[in-house]
């Protein structure tokens, strides 16, 4: 067996593709009509069509369960925040946090409320330790995450 996509349902379509074309810079990789993926191999799914493939005809679809994410990760998180600022529409989960092991967040909602994070890579925070003059084991012992993986993500 092999995982293939996540697929989001949505109540627009071009609303959503407008969403993730514009806040996360993906595009669609093959259209189906009903159905699109992108870039990422995420997939979107009409809400017409999603009770009938699920066997489920005439039943209402709900959104913003909060259960879920789509997880990004951004090596220049200040400049996405700073872009996602002037946009209009943007509906944050939360603002900007730094979680416990370093790592810096922020969770925003699609139109559908389907909640989308956007992650500084691990190796930021990593770099950000260095240069406060961490060294490896101090910065793998601050992440919570074995000294392998610092010394693999700094090289």
């Amino acid at each position: 067996m092999k995982f293939k996509n996540p697929l989001f349902v949505v109540s627009d379509m071009d609303r959503s593709l407008q969403f993730y074309q514009t806040v996360l810079g993906l595009r669609v990789t093959a259209d189906f009509g009903a159905n699109k993926t992108l870039t990422g191999g995420i997939c979107l799914q009409t809400a017409q069509s999603w009770p009938t493939l699920i066997g489920e005809a005439g039943k209402a679809v709900a959104f913003g369960g909060r259960d879920a994410e789509l997880y990004f990760e951004e090596d220049d998180l200040d400049g996405f925040l700073a872009k996602i600022e002037t946009m209009e529409g943007i509906e944050y989960v939360h603002p900007l946090i730094e979680h416990r092991w370093g790592q810096r967040a922020i969770r925003i909602y699609d139109p559908d409320r389907h909640i989308i994070e956007v992650g500084e890579s691990l190796r930021m925070p990593m770099l950000r330790f260095a240069a406060q003059g961490m060294s490896s084991e101090q910065i793998a012992a601050r992440m919570e995450v074995p000294l392998s993986l610092v010394e693999r993500l700094m090289k």
